[in-house]
Formats: C-alpha cells, structure tokens, sequence
C-alpha cells in the first residue's frame, strides 16, 4: 500500500480525490446546510446585538427623561424623544407615565405608537425589536421608555443568503476557493464588528468632547460676572463689620443687594436659552422700559461707545416678561459693542408695525451697530447655543440664544440684516397688546402680618431656612420650621393649627414639595400652601397644579405681598 507524503494531505488534495460529479454534489450540499446554518447563528447573533444595541439606547434615553417626566415638562420630554429621529432605524419612541399613559413619543409609518404601556409589552413586529425600559427616580418608579427599532426585511436577508447559496453550488467543484471565500467572509464580519465598535467610541468621544467644550465655555464665561458679584457681597459685608456710620451702612447694603439682584438676572438668563424658565408677562410701555436701561447700558458697554435711542411717544405697549425684555436689548448692544473694538454708536429705535392679512400688529425695537458685519453663512448660526466666535473664556454665546428664546416664548420673532464692513441691525418684533401699560411703580414697603398667623416652614438648607425665618419674624408672623415633607406631614398630624405652609420643592425623603402641597390639599384643604423652588422646571407642574409659588432668589417685600395674597385666598388672612 503506498503511503501519500505527509506534506501532501492537504484539503485541495482530499477535494480532488472526492471531485466526482455525485460527491461534488454531496458536498455542495453539505456546504449549502453547514452555511445556512451559520448564517443562522449570525442571524441570531446579530439579533442579540441589535437587542442590546436598543436596550442601551432606551436605558440612556430613561436616564434623560427622569426629571422633565417627574415635573411634567412635556416641552423638555418631548425633546428627549425627538433626538432619536436621527437614527433612522428607530422606527417608535415613547414614554408612558406612572399609570401607564402616553405622555409623548413619535412613530414613522407603517410603524404604530402604542397608545399605553400595556401595548407596549406586546409582540413587535418580525422585521423589528422592540423593548421597554423603566424610568426611575432613586427606588421611585416615575414611568417607562419603549422603544422599536428595525432589522433588515425577510426578502432581503432571504436574498442574502440565497446568494450566498448560489455561490457556494455554482463552485462546488472548487471547494478550495470556497473555504477561502468563507474565510474572507468570516475576517470581513469581524472587520466590520471591529469598524462597528470603534464608531461607537468615537461617537462617545465627540459627544462628550462637545459637551465639556460647551462647559468650559459656559464657565469661562460666567465665572468671571459671578466672582464680580461674589466680591461686592463678601467686601461689602467685610466693610459693614468696620463701620458703623448709617449713611454708610445703607450705601453698602444696598451694593450688596445690587450684587444678588444681578446674580439672580444672570442665572434666569441662563436659564432662558434652553428654555426651562417661565417667563412672567405683564403690558409693559416700550418706550419707558428701554429709556430706565440707560445707566445700564452706560455701565456695560464702556466709554467709547454711543447710545442713541429713537422711541416715539406713541409706541404701542407689549406683553412680555420685562426682566427677559431687558436682558434681550442688552444681549444685543454687547454683541454690538464687541463688533466695534475701536468705539462708536448703537443705535436703538422703536416703530410701529401696523397687521395686514395674517400679521397682526406689532411692535418693532431695531438695534444697530457700525461694526465688522456677519458674513452671510453665518447669520444662520448666531442664535444657537453655546455658538461664538470669541475666544474661550470671553463669552458664552448664551447672549443671542436668550434673545431668540425671549423672542419666540412672547410670541414674536427675531430678525438680522447685515452687511460685512457696514454694520448690522437685530430687530425684534413684538405681538401688539391692547391692555393699558402697567407704569414702573416704587418699590413697595413689606407688609406686616395681620393678627397672629403661624407659618410652618419646610426648608432643608439650613442657611435658607434661617434667612427665610428671619423674614417670616420681621413680617410679624410666627414660624416654626422643619426638614423635610415627612416631618411636616408628621407635623400636621400632631397639631394642625397653622396658617399656611410655606415649602421648598426640591428635597430629600419620599415626599418632595409637590407631593407635600397635594396631600394637603386633600387632607386639610382648608390650609394654604405655598411652594418655593430655584428650579424652573419645577416651577412649571407648580403653575400646573394651581399652588402659588415663589422663585428664589426672593426679597422681603416678595414674601410679604404673596403672603398676603395667599392668606388672602384661604380666608386666614381677614380681620
């Protein structure tokens, strides 16, 4: 018997000793059932990736939506939802409340939204995968997140493989270059889950490089107005301690209080942009707000630059937050005073705008500056957040982003025409109010309490709760304060004799300020509540619910005219 040298046993020699017509075909055939097997295993396996590829997705978007889902910010939740758009493969998006009810979310056709939770967990088409992750807040179950999205069709995957099929019978005869085929396949497949993975580093990376860059230039830009601030309340309150001449005094108190009245305009101006803050409109005389902004303009933009103001008499009065109005003009004019480094003028007029067709009346403010100009790509992006073409640290390009915010929130719009080299002019166009003017008034004294009322306080800063006591005493009421809305339920199980409960909103412990203003409601309904918050998201389910409410950073007078028109409404606060 002769023996084949080892060198020689190799496949290609084994395939050419089996090449006859009937054993090619066996083995095209078992070729044929060993890849259509493992194209089932790659089928499977590509389904438990793009599982998890989904789930990870709905788990991120769960953590998102926790917050504007527990205040009920349908804005912010719809926001969240609406990101995923950009993958075209989610097919449906939606998030349910606590009961199960659908709270927002997009579909695109055929695919169908399911109209509640219990839907949700039925089975997802054949083409797609669907999975639904719970939104939770610490142990507190607040909803859920469903989410669908596609794989590729039966005819195209079937298509796939059945060239994959006629591939391997019209080379059954050349089992070699087949075996060699697979191989490159199998090195293409891990190429690309390698290709794959590293994208999906790469997008993390960018995401979060983009987001610490739009940190460092938040802060950069911020940092410095706010250390100006601090060093007027820390100085002043040094000096106070050093002196005790009263002229003095109140010079100093009143630097002090100018310090937290422009640090509380800063943060609501941050706030504004991503529009989380509510604004508080009341009619307002144009001509007579903007005239009150010429000390500080004068103070903001520096010495080389001119402010010429145009504001005829009769300009027509608007609804809008006044505190956003002038945070909005004075945007423009800096932005303006940046284009003109060498000094010159800005110039600020008022017009009005009569309707005709589907334009109502307005109210026009133009600005315009005599500086660089914007090239017209541009234009397009000076009101997006965070955008800037200033160096880091120099600003924020907050300032325009508050002003398209201010602008679309009172119901108008923003305009700008620029010529390079000439100048620019940033127009507002406000919505015409047929309501009187509201006329600036001087700032009224606090009013004292009627009678003796005792106010229980739920604060958990000990700070804030001693300066908010300290006013509650001054304003002649008499306060007694706790932690948190479990000690203050306990509180009022034990002795209900309170004239109103006055509470944070955000705290720790299983009853927030929200929750503890509702329980009482429906259990002492004859108590008022009132709530205080320096989240503006809050602000929002408190406006829902009805329950008055105080934004902090809040002065004495503040607190006494609510006060007062709360006691007023649950009849504690009648002689």
């Amino acid at each position: 018997m002769t023996q084949v040298p080892q060198s020689r046993l190799s496949l290609g020699n084994v395939i050419a000793q089996m090449a006859t017509p009937l054993s090619a075909v066996l083995i095209a055939l078992m070729l044929l059932a060993a890849g259509l097997a493992a194209t089932f295993q790659l089928e499977q396996l590509a389904r438990i990736e793009k599982l998890r590829q989904t789930t990870a997705q709905a788990q991120i978007l769960a953590s998102g939506i926790a917050a504007p889902l527990a205040f009920d910010d349908d804005v912010a939740l719809q926001e969240y939802l609406n990101a995923l758009k950009a993958d075209p493969q989610i097919v449906a998006v939606a998030a349910y409340d606590g009961q199960g009810g659908l709270a927002g979310g997009f579909a695109r056709a055929p695919a169908r939204l399911p109209g509640s939770a219990e839907d949700a967990r039925r089975d997802a088409p054949s083409n797609a995968l669907a999975v639904a992750v719970p939104v939770k807040q610490g142990s507190t179950r607040l909803g859920s997140v469903y989410l669908m999205s596609t794989l590729d069709s039966l005819s195209r995957r079937l298509t796939r493989y059945l060239g994959i099929a006629v591939i391997v019978l019209a080379a059954s005869v050349l089992i070699v270059m087949l075996a060699a085929s697979y191989s490159s396949l199998r090195r293409a497949h891990q190429t690309l889950q390698a290709e794959i993975a590293g994208r999906q580093q790469a997008e993390e990376a960018l995401r979060q490089s983009q987001k610490m860059e739009a940190m460092g230039q938040l802060t950069g830009g911020v940092a410095h107005d706010f250390n100006n601030l601090l060093m007027v309340a820390s100085g002043g309150l040094d000096l106070m301690e050093r002196t005790s001449d009263p002229v003095r005094l109140e010079k100093l108190k009143a630097g002090i209080r100018q310090a937290v009245d422009r640090g509380a305009k800063l943060t609501r101006q941050l706030l504004a942009f991503s529009r989380r803050t509510p604004l508080n409109p009341e009619v307002i005389d144009l001509r007579e707000r903007i005239k009150g902004m010429d000390a500080l303009l004068e103070r903001s933009l520096g010495e080389s630059i001119e402010v010429a103001m145009h504001l005829p008499a009769g300009l027509w009065p608007v609804e809008v937050d006044a505190s956003e109005l002038e945070v909005a003009i004075l945007n423009i004019a800096l932005n303006a005073r940046d284009a003109m480094p060498r000094g010159g003028t800005i110039v600020i007029e008022g017009a009005n705008l009569p309707g005709g067709g589907d334009l109502p009346d307005r109210t026009q403010i133009a600005v315009t500056d005599g500086g660089a100009g914007i090239a017209p790509d541009l234009i397009n992006k000076i009101f997006e957040p965070f955008y800037t073409t200033k160096e880091v640290g120099q600003g924020t390009g907050l300032g325009l982003s508050q002003v398209y915010g201010f602008a679309r929130a009172s119901g108008g719009e923003v305009l700008v025409d620029s010529i390079v080299g000439q100048g620019t002019t940033i127009t507002l166009l406000l919505p015409r109010s047929l309501l009187p003017a509201r006329h600036s008034d001087s700032l009224a004294e606090p009013v004292a309490a009627f009678g003796k009322q005792r106010i229980l306080l739920v604060e958990d800063d000990d700070n804030v709760a001693d300066t908010v006591g300290g006013m509650l005493v001054a304003l002649g009421y008499e306060a007694e304060r706790v932690d948190n809305g479990d000690e203050a339920l306990r509180r009022l199980e034990e002795n209900g004799e309170f004239s109103l409960i006055l509470s944070d909103m955000i705290m720790p412990g299983e009853v927030s300020g929200m929750d503890l203003a509702l329980k009482i409601r429906q259990l002492w309904p004859h108590l008022g509540t009132m709530l205080m918050t320096g989240y503006s998201a809050a602000a929002a389910s408190a406006a829902k619910e009805g329950i008055p409410l105080l934004a902090k950073p809040f002065t004495i007078q503040d607190l006494s005219v609510q006060l007062m028109t709360a006691l007023d409404q649950t009849g504690a606060g009648r002689a």
